[in-house]
């Protein structure tokens, strides 16, 4: 059965959506068979994997919300061992479809019952907010991966995400724990980038993952290809450094 990893921060442009996208692809390249699930209305995932959002007649709104079984959802990459849950502007309306709804809080959880023994892992792109959306992806998890950005904002945000995932475990999910924090864009020229880096790991220990990823011209331009990083560039350090993620990870599961 899957490992279920949700990718969550409330806090915009910590490099989320990329590490989404480019841990799935590493995964899959280790020959982990992986679900990628888009859980964010932007549909940036699904982009980021050369799937057009526009015209898409299934997506994860439907399986949510309308009750379409989640493998009707599901489309295949050009990576081998990679699949996709996508996502469009249709999820925009899923957290006021969500107030009236029984049980809410685990319609994600519900739908991956029924492709679950079909991957080893499982990981979710969320929204940058604490909406119903990602305390659906929460509630479905295993595990949460927190990216950071090596800057002072973002540290300032990590507390009130940590105290979401305290209520979810008390409430939804007791079983939830944090896979790692990830620290991101990480720019070596910078004092910043080394102060967060320490104090992270002064703070939170062994919760804080080996694997730092660079600040990279490269993993920024893959998106607008389409492609994940390792196909774009496989030589740049932003490859190097998911692909030690990937691995990182498949060692914590072992």
């Amino acid at each position: 059965m899957a490992k279920v990893i949700s990718v969550s921060n409330q806090k915009g442009g910590v490099g989320k959506t990329t590490t989404a996208v480019n841990l799935s692809a590493c995964l899959a390249v280790a020959e982990r068979r992986t679900l990628l699930i888009d859980l964010d209305p932007q549909g940036n995932a699904s982009s980021g994997l050369g799937i057009s959002k526009d015209g898409l007649e299934k997506n994860v709104y439907q399986a949510l919300i309308e009750n379409c079984s989640l493998d009707k959802t599901i489309q295949h990459t050009e990576i081998e061992h990679l699949d996709i849950v996508p996502s469009n502007i249709d999820l925009i309306g899923a957290e006021i479809e969500f107030v009236n709804m029984e049980d809410r809080e685990k319609r994600l959880k519900a739908a991956l019952e029924k492709v679950k023994d079909n991957y080893e892992f499982i990981v979710i792109d969320t929204p940058p907010s604490l909406g119903l959306l990602t305390i659906n992806s929460l509630t479905a998890a295993d595990a949460v991966l927190i990216p950071l950005q090596c800057e002072f904002y973002p540290l300032e945000g990590l507390s009130q995400l940590l105290k979401t995932i305290n209520l979810i475990k008390r409430n939804l999910n007791p079983s939830l724990f944090i896979e790692g924090i990830l620290l991101t864009m990480y720019d070596v020229r910078t004092l910043i980038s080394q102060q967060v880096t320490e104090e992270i790991r002064r703070l939170f220990k062994d919760q804080v993952l080996h694997t730092i990823i660079p600040r990279s011209v490269r993993l920024s331009e893959a998106p607008s290809f389409g492609k994940p990083i390792i196909l774009y560039d496989i030589e740049s350090k932003g490859a190097a450094a998911y692909l030690n993620l990937a691995k990182e990870l498949i060692s914590n599961a072992a």
